[in-house]
Order: structure tokens, then C-alpha cells, then sequence
């Protein structure tokens, strides 16, 4: 069987590949693609995760594509109207039509002397080889076939049911149940409301607090702008308002911490029962966004509070029980089912396995380039979206700029591409400067970034407008060569 051969290879079919391929289309025409997805379904994270209440953190005028307005009133959104965006995309696009379901990458080797990627792809445990001139991997940075569950003392002594959220039973009857969720990230702040509503009660059980903020689910503006503008120029301006208030929140955060600390502790004790321990369960140990900020659309987790259908208990767990966990402080909480939303294994690229020339490439030894790019490996880009606001629209201007980086090398007739540091010894940091648990867990086996443009990988929105979408491709630290003549253009 003769091997196939396409420009750009995107792994992943969730929202940053199809955006992907949308930008390809768009500027790239001339170019042939494909869109490798592992699962049997388009989505990502949409369509995974299938726990009770699963929806966004970020509004969806921000979260949704530049090129396609978000119409719908909610603006925080569940996980079904999410998919029903991304699969009208690919549809309205054609992008569906170059998805391969059931397509797992399970290694990319690199050849300097044929300029092109050779993937190895299983297909329902066959083998499948494509090549490519590019690959772009739209895959995250989590893995998808396993969640993180820390080791819980007497976890098999439980007679009931252990649940993680990544893998959540479609048949599972929790109606009237005693629920303890383990955790206080975005996860368990969806789960506990959701569950809540039919459950007999939900207790949220957490190490130590995070910062909790409700806001609405929908957005007076964006939608009466709708009403009243067309659906492109109303879309246009409701994004960059709320652009510049995702800025405006973290840019206070960091700069005025003690003020971002009491404004959220008031909000909260205004949401929650009088007389509730406000500080021992909602005033986390460290500032606003040096974690992600958890968002609860009007307030839903805060009116489980209220009227008793939920709980929140903060300490730690000494072991499970046949009937529940016995927590440190010796009290003990019966349940049904245990849910825990611990978090993520971090896994970037898929967990292909990469080689260059026959050489295995750590990543642990990469700098991140531009935040699209690795140090030393040829014709590879990926996305990473924003940690501090909404992932897309990072992943729109890192594909504004791809798409760029390839017409200026037709331009130079290049066909090799790759960043070079500009020392060996360059400073370098930790490629997510985040302190979440799945982060520090996953640190020592990412790439880094370096301290200052381009090896910065940024987080801001505005910045990177400049420099990805209105900045030079070119750069002092690319190296753009021929295969057919060993020439350097830079």
C-alpha cells in the first residue's frame, strides 16, 4: 500500500484543530491536509468529559472563534452547545470531511534529507503511515485516556462507587444519594450544583480553598447588541469587551492582590448563608490567579449552599471507610458515591513518540519558541492556548501566524523550518508558570520557555496581537533551509 502523503498533518479534533484547518483553508488553499483524531467523535474536551453540568469557565464570545460570531444567549455555556459550535464549524467548512476518526499517533519521525515528517498512526490496531511536510498538533496538554487520582489510604475498604469525572458512567443513578466530591477546581465547582439537584445532598470536600467568583451566565450586552447590530459587529465588539476585562481582572489581580483578596471574599460572603465560615472554606493561601479562577455561572454552587442541598467541608483525608472518608479531624462523611476531581495528567503533543535524524527528542530539553514552536525540531508547531483568560484566542493568532510562517517560506523557497537558541546556556523557566497541581506534578517533563520575546511564551492577548498577528515571521532565531540545496536564508 503506497503511503500517503499530505502539507500539514493537525493531530486532534477538538476546538484548536478544526481552528487549525479553518485558518489553513482560508490562507493556506493550495495546501492538502488531514485531521487525525484518536477518538471516535469530534470535539475534544466536549465531547469527553460527560459528567452531570459540564460546561465552559470562559464566555463563549471569547472562547468561540474570531471568524464565527457565538449567538447563543448563554454566555457561559454547556458542553452540548459547545459541540453544536465546533461541529457546525467543521461542517459549514468542510473541515468534517478531512477528520479520520479512530486515528492514533503513535510516533513522528523526522528526515532532514526528504524534508518531511513520517507518522506512524494506529486504526483500530492497524497500522496506518502517512507523511507530511508539517505537523501541528492541536491535541492539549492533558491525556485523554486517563484522569489523576492521588493514592487514597483504604480506597478498596469503600463499598460504594468511586467516580472519576474524566470517566463518567452514562448509567449512573445518583438520585437521592450522599455525594462527597473531592476537589475545589472547575471541575467540582460544576459537578457539586449539577449533582445537587437530584442528589440527596453533595458535600464538596477540599484540601484548601480556591478562589470562587460568581458571574453571569448570560450576557446582557453581547445579546442585546444582537438585537440591534449585525450578528459579525456585535460579536466583534462583545469580544473585545470582554477581552479587556479578562485583562483588566488579572492585571488587578497581580498588581493589587489585597484588594482582589477582599473584593472576592465580600462577593462571596454576600452569595453565602449568614454566619457562614466565609475564611475557612473561600480564602485560599495564595493571590488571585496565581491559579486559575473558578467561575460559577449566577452564583449555582453558592445557592446549593443556601439551601442546604450542598455542603463544603475543607480538610484532609485520613482514609476512605466501608461507608465514606474519615477526614484527619476525625469527623467522617458518609457517602454513596465518592467523585474525584483531582485533575489531569499532563501529556503534551499526545504522547507521540518524536525523532529527528534517528535521534529520540525530550522534550524536557526543548525551549518553547514563540509559544508555537520547539527549539532544534524542523517544520512542528503546536497550540497552547491562555491560562489566564480564554484558551482560543491565543490558538486563533498562533494559526493566523502558521499560516503565515508558510507563504513566507514559499516566498524564500524553504522547505525545512526550525528555531535555533540563540545560546546554549540561555535562561530559561518552567514552560507553564502555573501553580496548579497537574502543572507541578508534569514540570520537569515539558519544555521551558525562555524570560523575553520570541522564547517568552505570553499570556497576553493584546501583546500578541502585535507580535503574531502584525509582527514579522521572520526571525534572527529561525533557520529557514532547502533540502534540495543545504542553504540557510536567514
Amino acid at each position: 500500500m503506497a503511503t500517503e502523503h499530505v502539507n500539514v498533518l493537525i493531530i486532534g479534533a477538538g476546538i484548536s484543530g478544526i481552528g487549525a484547518a479553518y485558518y489553513l483553508q482560508a490562507e493556506q488553499s493550495g495546501r492538502s491536509y488531514a485531521i487525525l483524531e484518536a477518538r471516535e467523535a469530534s470535539g475534544g474536551t466536549w465531547d469527553l468529559f460527560r459528567y452531570p453540568g459540564i460546561r465552559s469557565d470562559s464566555d463563549l464570545h471569547t472562547f468561540g472563534y474570531e471568524f464565527k460570531p457565538w449567538v447563543h444567549d448563554k454566555s457561559i455555556a454547556t458542553a452540548d452547545l459547545i459541540l453544536d459550535y465546533l461541529r457546525e464549524t467543521a461542517s459549514e467548512n468542510g473541515i468534517d470531511k478531512q477528520i479520520r476518526y479512530r486515528h492514533k499517533v503513535v510516533s513522528a519521525a523526522w528526515s532532514t534529507a526528504e524534508a518531511c515528517w513520517t507518522v506512524e498512526v494506529d486504526h483500530d490496531g492497524e497500522p496506518v503511515t502517512i507523511t507530511a511536510d508539517w505537523i501541528f498538533c492541536a491535541a492539549g496538554y492533558y491525556r485523554y485516556d486517563e484522569g489523576f487520582t492521588p493514592t487514597f489510604e483504604g480506597r478498596e475498604q469503600f463499598t460504594g462507587q468511586i467516580v472519576h469525572p474524566q470517566h463518567w458512567p452514562a448509567d449512573l443513578d445518583y438520585t437521592g444519594k450522599k455525594i462527597v466530591v473531592i476537589g475545589s477546581g472547575a471541575t467540582a465547582v460544576t459537578l457539586v450544583p449539577a449533582l445537587a439537584s437530584q442528589a440527596g445532598h453533595v458535600t464538596m470536600l477540599q484540601r484548601s480553598p480556591t478562589y470562587i467568583l460568581p458571574v453571569p451566565s448570560e450576557d446582557a450586552i453581547a445579546n442585546t447588541l444582537r438585537k440591534v447590530l449585525p450578528a459579525n459587529l456585535a460579536y466583534r465588539i462583545t469580544r473585545q469587551k470582554n477581552v479587556v476585562q479578562q485583562r483588566l481582572i488579572w492585571e488587578v489581580s497581580q498588581r493589587f492582590p489585597r484588594a482582589m483578596r477582599r473584593f472576592i471574599r465580600a462577593t462571596n460572603a454576600r452569595q453565602l448563608p449568614k454566619d457562614f465560615p466565609v475564611d475557612e472554606h473561600f480564602k485560599p493561601t495564595y493571590n488571585p490567579w496565581d491559579q486559575r479562577m473558578c467561575t460559577v455561572p449566577d452564583g449555582d454552587l453558592f445557592k446549593t449552599l443556601r439551601d442546604g442541598s450542598a455542603s463544603v467541608v475543607t480538610d484532609r483525608i485520613a482514609t476512605f471507610t466501608e461507608t465514606g472518608i474519615r477526614l484527619e479531624s476525625g469527623r467522617e462523611l458518609e457517602a454513596d458515591i465518592i467523585v474525584t476531581a483531582t485533575g489531569l495528567n499532563l501529556q503534551l503533543f499526545g504522547g507521540v513518540a518524536l525523532t529527528i535524524d534517528g535521534t529520540p527528542v525530550s522534550l524536557a530539553d526543548k525551549v518553547a519558541f514563540k509559544g508555537m514552536m520547539l527549539s532544534d525540531v524542523p517544520n512542528l508547531a503546536y497550540a497552547i492556548g491562555y491560562t489566564n483568560s480564554s484558551w482560543t484566542l491565543k490558538v486563533g493568532l498562533l494559526c493566523e501566524h502558521f499560516t503565515r510562517l508558510l507563504s513566507h517560506m514559499d516566498e524564500i523557497g524553504a522547505d525545512i523550518c526550525y528555531p535555533e537558541l540563540p545560546a546554549p546556556d540561555m535562561a530559561t523557566r518552567p514552560l507553564l508558570d502555573f501553580g496548579a497541581g497537574y502543572v507541578k506534578r508534569a514540570i520537569e517533563d515539558l519544555p521551558r520557555q525562555g524570560l523575553s520575546y520570541p522564547w517568552l511564551t505570553s499570556m497576553n492577548y493584546q501583546a500578541d496581537v502585535k507580535l503574531l498577528r502584525g509582527g514579522p515571521v521572520d526571525d534572527p532565531n529561525l533557520r529557514f533551509t532547502s533540502s534540495s540545496r543545504i542553504e540557510v536564508f536567514a
